[in-house]
């Protein structure tokens, strides 16, 4: 059932930003076709000449700050933003009038080892402009819509073009600075053929891989294993099931870790699938949280008899490193959500909803422990004490006969 929510929720998402409205109309020129761009709520619309190879487009893009840039381009090589031959728009320093000027993106610029300049493309660019979206009355703002016009001359039967856009918080001078660095920024790349208007597989297969890696890791490291930890130390308690809580305990744990397995193998090949692009963080705690995952999974097959002089040892070690394997998957979850963008999505609600449901279930378990333990207590200590009565009463009376 959780699975099928959270299915629901990240492919809901999936789906809104797939089917996201793209214009082929604006108000220069009418285009033939149009393509929402997978990240930063871009699209572009063309028209491509095949007689001449020429293409006509208009990139749709967002300033995130008045004093921000937009940019667009074309890697003539590979899907890279080092490489790219691109166009940006920001507010002249002087004048703050939209201006767009070429850049070309080297290694030296990725690196940040130099500023970036502006310089002649080596493409065959025809022209190219920038208007803001709402005529000569609109003004460069946080969310303000930028066109960027460009007719480029392609070389011929090659119509597969890998595109590239992005857009920055503020320029030096004349220089763009570095982009964010989020999971939609670093993946601003998407390669589509204007002559059929259909894009390439690979950014689809990476978005379902993220979606499968995604749902299966918030359900393994995220809920399974939490719930795994809850029923050792709760049911453990009942006397009435016997070694029966072992047995759930261990068969939730080592599903949750096998399902685990298989969302870090995809998150290793998504690593893989995308050069370039890297979160540090995200990446050390999932391989902390699986190395734990691997030495609880190994513990089972060194487990002491519970009469051995090594259990009690056995037993802080299971517990130190279960319970800091539960800490590092959940807080590895809500960063996977800030990897993916959803920070505030419904399916982060959504898991939010459903780890809260589990800690207060926790936490009523916890408050019934605390009332039979202390019960019990009570009814140990009225027993010592009935105990402790009878002893004088019968001390008293064998005095009296003697």
């Amino acid at each position: 059932m959780i699975f099928l929510f959270l299915l629901f929720l990240f492919s809901s998402h999936l789906n809104a930003a797939s089917s996201a409205h793209c214009s082929s109309t604006t108000a220069i020129k009418t285009f033939q076709k149009c393509i929402t761009l997978p990240t930063q709520q871009a699209s572009i619309a063309w028209t491509f000449h095949p007689h001449n190879a020429t293409l006509d487009l208009c990139f749709f893009g967002n300033f995130i700050s008045p004093s921000g840039w937009v940019g667009w381009g074309i890697n003539p090589t590979s899907p890279e933003m080092t490489g790219t031959r691109a166009l940006v728009a920001f507010p002249d320093p002087n004048s703050g009038q939209l201006v767009l000027l070429p850049y070309i993106l080297d290694p030296t610029v990725k690196l940040q080892k130099s500023s970036l300049l502006s310089r002649p493309l080596d493409i065959h660019l025809i022209s190219s402009s920038a208007t803001l979206y709402g005529g000569k009355m609109a003004t460069i703002h946080n969310g303000a819509t930028v066109q960027i016009y460009a007719t480029v001359k392609l070389v011929p039967n090659k119509t597969k073009i890998h595109h590239v856009w992005n857009r920055g918080l503020y320029v030096q001078g004349y220089s763009p600075t570095i982009h964010p660095t989020t999971s939609n920024d670093l993946s601003s790349i998407t390669t589509f053929d204007v002559l059929s208007g259909s894009a390439a597989t690979q950014h689809n297969n990476i978005n379902i891989l993220k979606l499968v890696h995604g749902i299966i890791n918030a359900i393994s490291w995220g809920l399974l294993l939490p719930m795994g930890a809850v029923t050792a130390r709760y049911l453990r308690h009942i006397q009435a099931l016997g070694p029966t809580w072992f047995y759930v305990h261990s068969g939730i744990q080592l599903s949750a870790f096998f399902l685990g397995t298989v969302g870090f193998a995809i998150g290793i090949r998504l690593g893989e699938m995308s050069p370039g692009v890297t979160y540090g963080l995200h990446r050390k705690l999932g391989f902390a949280a699986f190395c734990l995952g691997a030495l609880q999974t190994l513990a089972l097959l060194f487990r002491p008899k519970t009469t051995h002089k090594f259990r009690k040892y056995w037993k802080s070690y299971h517990h130190f490193v279960g319970y800091a394997c539960v800490v590092l998957g959940v807080l590895n979850v809500f960063q996977g959500f800030e990897v993916m963008g959803e920070s505030r999505s419904y399916a982060k609600l959504g898991y939010c909803l459903c780890l809260s449901t589990l800690i207060g279930v926790c936490l009523a378990l916890e408050v019934n422990s605390w009332v039979i333990f202390c019960r019990k207590s009570k009814e140990e200590k009225m027993k010592r004490g009935l105990i402790t009565g009878s002893d004088k009463g019968s001390g008293i009376h064998s005095g009296i006969h003697s």
